[in-house]
Formats: C-alpha cells, structure tokens, sequence
C-alpha cells in the first residue's frame, strides 16, 4: 500500500467555516454567515493570546537604546515581553560582544526609585502594556546600547476565505474545534456544551504539546540569620 509522500496539507480560513458549520449541524447559506464566521474566527486568535504562551508567536527582535532615553516603543502588536538583555555591541562579529541579562520589574517598582534619570548601563526593565505598549529601562542610558528581547506578538487576523493561517499545524484541530464551539453559541445552542467540551480538550492537548522542553531547574537560596 502506498503512501502519499506529501507533508502539506493546511485548511484555508474557507475551509476552517466550513469544518464548523458541519460540526454545528448546519450549512452556509449566505454571505453573512461567512462574515460572522470570520468575526469569530478573529476573536478566536485573540482569545488564544489570553491563554497562555504560543511558541510560535515569539519573536526576537533589537532596540537602539540612546544615550538619556529610557521609553522606547515596542509596536501595537506586541502583547509582552518575556526575556531581555542588553547588548554591548550589535557587531556580530565583533569577538567582544556581550549580552547581560536584565531584570523586568513592576510599574510600582519602578515608580517608587527615586531618581529615574541616573545614567548607566541598563539593569532593569519595565513593560507599559498600554494600546500601544512600551518598554522603559533603568537606570537610563549613558551610551549607546542594545536591547534584545524576546517578545509575543499577534497573530495576523483571518481576511479573506483563501487565506490561510499563522498556525502550526499541531494546532488545527484546535482551531476548528474553538471556531465551532464560537459558532454554535450563535447559531447551534444545543451543541454548545459538547463542543466546548471538545474545545478544551483539544487546546490542553495542544499547549502541552507547545510547551517549551528545557529542563527545569531550581537552585535552592539558604538565608542565614544570627540573633543577637
């Protein structure tokens, strides 16, 4: 018996309504149960980057810090920051390049130091997750340096019904299960419980699937105290 030899395949945002619909017990029959699909299927993916980490959707990227500017906009589809450092020199082959690893603290944190215009090298950070979010660091630069931070950001949203979607494909039974049970709530409210029920158990299978495999390791801390 032959096999196919082909490792491609992938639903297009037209075929994701359909596979819903069908699981919902109905059929497309205007263009407006396209549009409300295509809404659902949207807030879907933002409803994804509520849950928790996606792997794919982690992207590196560097920031030109100067000298006295400690506010630095990220771009509207960053959604946070997980990891930073401060390069000293962005030369790659520069054999004296170094990154320092640099600490994320709270807004609070960092409205309680006293003076936010000292000028050193970078040593903490923190993330304004405004509409527009923006990373501040202190203390402010005192040259030029770089940050390096490994940040989540949106996915694209669904457009048209030939697109096809920023996902790997671990996760497509998860996305049609989640559009149907999103559909349903609308147009197939008996259906509404088994299909939450298979949306969940489709994205737990899938996040566990995603999770990043380097082991864990924890160094105890020992505080000593002397009483006087």
């Amino acid at each position: 018996m032959a096999v196919s030899g082909t490792k491609t395949f992938e639903l297009d945002v037209a075929e994701y309504i359909e596979e819903a619909f069908e699981r919902c017990g109905i059929e497309i029959r205007t263009g407006y149960d396209q549009r409300t699909a295509r809404r659902s299927l949207n807030l879907l993916l933002a409803e994804w980057a509520n849950r928790g980490l996606n792997q794919w959707t982690i992207e590196r990227t560097s920031i030109t810090l100067s000298a006295g500017t400690t506010t630095y906009a990220l771009g509207a589809t960053t959604i946070d920051i997980l990891s930073a450092a401060i390069r000293m020199d962005q030369n790659i082959g520069n054999q004296n390049q170094t990154d320092l690893t640099i600490d994320r603290i709270s807004r609070d944190q960092y409205l309680n130091i006293p003076n936010k215009l000292t000028q050193a090298r970078p040593v903490q950070f923190v993330v304004e997750r405004q509409i527009s979010p923006q990373v501040t660091v202190w203390p402010a630069p005192d040259q030029t340096y770089y940050l390096i931070i490994d940040k989540l950001v949106r996915m694209d949203d669904a457009g048209a019904g030939v697109n096809t979607l920023q996902i790997p494909f671990r996760f497509y039974p998860c996305l049609a299960a989640g559009l149907a049970y999103y559909i349903a709530m609308k147009k197939a409210p008996d259906r509404v419980a088994l299909l939450k029920a298979v949306y969940d158990e489709e994205f737990e299978r899938a996040a566990q699937e995603d999770r990043d495999r380097a082991p864990l390791q924890l160094t105890p801390v020992r505080d000593f105290y002397r009483v006087v």
